[in-house]
């Protein structure tokens, strides 16, 4: 669950938007490509000819376009799609020299670039969704700053349960600081 229909179709309409205009586009795509290249770096890839694919296929048009598509089919359901070229490869090069590379090659179960670049697209179509729905939830600078709330709680000495209560405390505080996630963690390990 997504988080209901009208989420659905809130996610429908800022891809729409980011499709529509370019400049919002290209942060769109930036997300999209954020989990791709994560990706290929972790197999030893061109992360470099990658991006250029990408971004030039963006563009083919005359006009710089959303990557990913979302639509809502006829039960309702949310559905993404992501097209774009991928130069990708298992045989030579570091792929195949470099230990980590090949191990991550393992986990994954591939054997074809074909599989390796299906990987790729699933990850950014994933990175895609979620940015979209933080945006049309609760704002994407919302949501990093629960998560900047945390980090500063955790850095603080908050452990287990207290984790949850702190991050709750900072944020209704509005002062998200280091001094000031180190005051709530100190107050809740006094009781």
């Amino acid at each position: 669950n997504i988080g209901g229909e009208h989420v659905v179709d809130d996610i429908v309409a800022a891809w729409a938007f980011a499709d529509a205009d370019p400049y919002r586009a290209s942060t769109h795509n930036k997300g999209i490509m954020n989990g791709v290249i994560a990706a290929a770096l972790a197999v030893a890839q061109d992360h470099r000819a990658i991006e250029a694919g990408a971004h030039a296929y963006a563009a083919q048009t005359g006009r710089y376009r959303s990557l990913s598509k979302w639509s809502k089919n006829e039960n309702g359901d949310l559905v993404g799609e992501l097209e774009m070229p991928m130069a990708v490869g298992i045989v030579g090069g570091a792929t195949r020299t470099h230990p980590t590379a090949r191990l991550a090659l393992k986990i994954m179960g591939v054997t074809k670039a074909l599989k390796l670049a299906e990987i790729f697209v699933a990850v950014g179509l994933a990175q895609n969704l979620g940015a979209l729905r933080a945006l049309v939830q609760e704002g994407i600078q919302h949501g990093h700053m629960r998560l900047h709330a945390r980090n500063l709680v955790v850095m603080a000495g908050a452990e287990g349960d207290m984790i949850a209560k702190a991050v709750e405390l900072i944020v209704e505080s509005g002062d998200i600081r280091f001094p000031k996630a180190q005051e709530i963690v100190n107050k809740l390990k006094e009781g």
